[in-house]
């Protein structure tokens, strides 16, 4: 069993590479729309993989110290965050108002997941 301190950190910090990797994989290829499909499909595949490569070593080192609802929840938060920053950075999306709210409204949902432990 991994010590406390690391089964409540390395989630987090797996998860947050893994969530980079899937962003990137998902969204990465609007950037670039004029390229095949096919070629934008096997590319995001390939990405994906050190994506899980990441996450499940995340999921099996968390569910030391976090249930699997809370391991969920953080992944999901950790995924907007990701996003917001991706979205805003490597695709020049401005951040707008509305979407800083809804995010912050599902942030405070996910805050009751962790009350309680």
């Amino acid at each position: 069993m991994p010590s406390p301190i690391w089964a409540r950190l390395a989630p987090i910090v797996l998860l947050l590479a893994s969530n980079v990797f899937m962003t990137y994989a998902w969204y990465g290829h609007l950037k670039h729309r004029g390229s095949a499909l096919w070629l934008a499909v096997l590319t995001s595949w390939m990405i994906a993989l050190p994506e899980y490569a990441l996450a499940v070593p995340a999921n099996r080192l968390g569910s030391y110290a976090w249930s699997t609802a809370q391991l969920k929840t953080m992944q999901e938060v950790i995924t907007l965050i990701v996003f917001v920053a991706f979205s805003a950075l490597y695709l020049g999306e401005p951040i707008k108002w509305n979407t800083l709210v809804g995010f912050g409204f599902i942030a405070v949902g996910a805050a009751f997941v962790f009350t309680g432990r």
